[in-house]
């Protein structure tokens, strides 16, 4: 069997006030899967337990996110996340910077080729 992406969402989300990379991402997250409608796997053909989920989540300070507590907003499928530096931080002359967080989600199933 091998891998075929066969979707790619993409988001963006904000932790205004409280420098909170978790929340930007999951802010981010929640912002690319309320974009999709699709159901990939019934598409396929496939339970939605076979859905792998690859998501990279890009923010200025990518040990400050906690990727474990992001698993519960998959309802299904097998997600694994990876986050990276990228996304931005917005200087504020009142308080800490706006966190920016960039999310790319891909779906792909094992196919076997046509």
């Amino acid at each position: 069997m091998a891998h075929h992406r066969v979707l790619t969402e993409f988001g963006m989300g904000t932790s205004l006030r409280r420098q909170d990379y978790t929340q930007a991402a999951r802010r981010a997250l929640q912002d690319a899967l309320w974009h999709n409608s699709i159901n990939m796997a019934e598409l396929f053909g496939f339970p939605k337990e076979a859905m792998q989920i690859e998501v990279v989540i890009g923010v200025q300070h990518p040990d400050r996110v906690d990727a474990t507590s992001l698993l519960d907003i998959f309802p299904y499928g097998q997600p694994i996340i990876r986050v990276e530096h990228g996304g931005l931080d917005i200087p504020r002359p009142d308080g800490p910077p706006t966190v920016i967080a960039n999310v790319a989600i891909s779906v792909g199933f094992d196919m076997v080729p046509a």
